[in-house]
């Protein structure tokens, strides 16, 4: 099982597989480095290394050697700390001084690809006389997931009391116990860790993406990299507010207020602040601005209705990872806004009291409506066209609840089928397409 707290990570931006999984990688290497290391050396090789720059992987490979870890280092700090690592050109490890230049040590390898996926990294400590004395390689997967290659087999899962591996699956499991997703979610969850644990870690996420949309929204300015793009969603939401209350307000505009909520997720995660993965960084503002629309447009949905959407969007977002990808690098960006789309989809069918088949079937439109997306960044940054996709995601997928709502959950195309189309695609899908800025908008639009 695919844990909602595994799909949801509170972490920085503005990458979930560029940067945090980098600094996931290079902690680990830290803590486990050989005795008598006297010199550590970092590669990054292929989407790393061809948009690494952009999306600050650099920058958290040498958080991670210096001993931070996403979820509990403070944005602000990233500039200073990376700064006083390139003056003094080692990092601390137990009480030693351990050589790292990022300048020597840090490599871009643009030519070479690691067997197991696009996003590579490896590790190399030197002992005295520069002798080799330990490597590690380690794959960045998507979402913030990492994993080391050669590692022995993870320890069989705790025990659930729901098992499912396919949509199928899960609609059968609901129908045996009379459960709805989010409730059979749940005693999953509570099958891993205490049932008060569970709790206080669903509201802590959804309290994270609430206040990353108002942090996004209060903030101007021009995000960080070589496009100098200017922030939008505070003057939109201005704009917003100041029409509240009129009498010739356009139905159209919930839109917009779903579109900016989106948009202010997103630029905080290109400005490096703190994000939660939904399923990844790149398409973090869709289930935050879904959940948003829930709380503040839809009448009678509770605090409790918030916490079964996440149930029911960490479900289907784990079959879309067991069975498919969520990585841009591996399936281009319909693995990512077309996960986090067809995971909100399904949340906010939910919480408005669909039926499992109607969840289902909202998690399908979703993502059948995202096939062959592109992952493309202009500039290797998380800003164009990422930004804006959130927002047509999120709205891409209320529109999805809302149909699945209107019919009874009979439909033609399953969630396993089109999850099983996405992977395929994604596997015919050129890699100029999947994170590499060597396609599509990253080649046909100037960078300035």
């Amino acid at each position: 099982m695919v844990s909602v707290f595994e799909l949801f990570k509170i972490g920085i931006g503005p990458s979930s597989s560029h940067t945090v999984g980098p600094m996931v990688a290079a902690g680990r290497f830290r803590a486990a480095l050989p005795e008598g290391t006297r010199r550590i050396t970092a590669e990054l090789f292929g989407s790393l290394a061809w948009t690494g720059r952009g999306h600050g992987s650099d920058q958290a490979v040498c958080l991670g050697l210096m001993g931070a870890a996403p979820d509990t280092i403070d944005p602000d700090e990233v500039p200073a700390l990376v700064a006083r690592l390139a003056i003094r050109r080692f990092v601390e490890v137990g009480g030693s001084r351990v050589a790292f230049d990022p300048e020597r040590d840090l490599v871009f390898d643009f030519e070479t690809l690691l067997p197991l996926h696009s996003n590579g990294l490896r590790f190399r400590a030197f002992g005295d006389r520069d002798a080799l004395i330990g490597e590690r390689v380690f794959y960045s997967v998507g979402g913030g997931f990492v994993v080391e290659e050669g590692a022995p087999p993870a320890a069989a899962p705790a025990e659930v009391h729901h098992s499912f591996s396919s949509a199928a699956g899960l609609l059968s499991a609901c129908a045996r116990s009379g459960l709805s997703i989010a409730a059979l979610q749940l005693a999953n969850e509570c099958a891993l860790r205490p049932p008060a644990e569970v709790q206080r870690g669903l509201d802590a996420t959804l309290g994270a993406m609430f206040a990353c949309i108002a942090r996004g929204l209060s903030q101007d300015g021009v995000l960080p990299g070589r496009l100098k793009v200017r922030r939008r969603a505070r003057a939109i939401h201005a704009q917003l507010m100041a029409g509240e209350g009129g009498n010739a307000r356009a139905p159209h505009e919930v839109m917009d207020w779903v579109s900016v909520f989106a948009m202010a997720v997103n630029e905080e995660n290109a400005a490096g602040g703190r994000i939660v993965t939904a399923p990844t960084n790149g398409a973090a503002g869709i289930v935050p601005a879904v959940l948003r629309y829930a709380r503040d447009f839809c009448p009678g949905v509770t605090h409790a209705h918030l916490r079964d959407f996440l149930l029911t969007a960490a479900a289907i977002g784990g079959l879309i990872k067991r069975n498919a990808s969520i990585s841009g690098a591996e399936v281009g960006c319909q693995g990512e806004v077309g996960s986090a789309a067809s995971m909100a989809a399904a949340g906010l069918a939910a919480a408005l009291g669909g039926s499992p088949a109607q969840v289902e079937n909202a998690a399908e439109i979703a993502m059948e409506h995202h096939l062959g997306m592109t992952c493309d960044p202009i500039g290797g940054l998380v800003q164009i066209p990422c930004i804006e996709r959130n927002a047509f995601g999120a709205n891409k997928a209320i529109a999805a609840a809302s149909l699945a709502l209107r019919g009874d959950g009979r439909h033609h195309v399953s969630l396993d089928q089109v999850i099983e189309t996405m992977r395929q695609t994604g596997a015919d899908m050129q890699s100029k397409y999947k994170e590499t800025s060597q396609g599509g908008l990253a080649v046909n639009v100037p960078e300035c």
